[in-house]
């Protein structure tokens, strides 16, 4: 009989978060059955849980480790990686992150501390229906796709968190050691897509005064 760590590995999802009712679907029986095998698994140390509900395979068991924006947008449906995280990753501030920031649909703010594999929040924001994803990108990590939001959305989700005034604007994106040239380098119409994101109108006039004070 193969063990859950073998059928994990034989069904291709070594390198995946799981859900309890995918492993269910993987494995034969009775739900006691399922619920034994998941739980010795657990025990042995071949299973990690992540959250309620929420599995991934052991180091032990995988081909690669899972990048943390991979594990990121499994633990939380639906999000993207952005603020501090993303503007790191894309190299417009010089400090390296030691968490994984995303931003992901609803109302509640989701802090995940999981031993060995990081710290995780995601947060909402007030953003308009139908433009969640503008200015987010897809990126490959060790053959998984996770959603990256472009460095001036990233940003502008972390003035939009920190409910930044107009005229605070500039000062904090000078103490983010931000490139200004950075900002003058990026196209008319990427500002004005993001003018389409938020629902304040705070934003509207802090992407404004950003476009305009940043303008060669």
């Amino acid at each position: 009989m193969q063990t859950l760590t073998a059928q994990i590995i034989q069904a291709g999802w070594a390198g995946r978060v799981l859900t309890h009712d995918q492993l269910s679907r993987l494995l034969e029986g009775t739900p006691q059955r399922r619920y034994n095998l998941i739980n010795r698994a657990l025990r042995q140390g071949e299973l990690l849980r992540l959250r309620r509900g929420l599995y991934l395979l052991s180091a032990q068991g995988q081909y690669k480790p899972l990048h943390p924006f991979v594990l990121a947008q499994g633990l939380q449906s639906g999000s993207y990686i952005s603020l501090e995280t993303a503007l790191s990753f894309h190299g417009w501030i010089p400090e390296a992150v030691p968490l994984t920031l995303s931003v992901s649909p609803g109302r509640r703010q989701v802090e995940m501390d999981i031993p060995s594999l990081g710290l995780f929040r995601f947060y909402p924001l007030a953003l308009r229906e139908g433009y969640f994803f503008q200015s987010v990108e897809r990126h490959i990590f060790s053959n998984q796709t996770a959603l990256v939001a472009h460095p001036l959305r990233a940003l502008m989700d972390l003035v939009c968190l920190r409910k930044l005034a107009a005229k605070n604007i500039n000062e904090f994106v000078h103490s983010m050691r931000i490139d200004a040239n950075l900002l003058r380098e990026i196209p008319a119409a990427t500002w004005q897509a993001l003018q389409q994101v938020y629902t304040h109108k705070r934003m509207h006039d802090n992407i404004h005064l950003l476009q305009t004070g940043m303008a060669p």
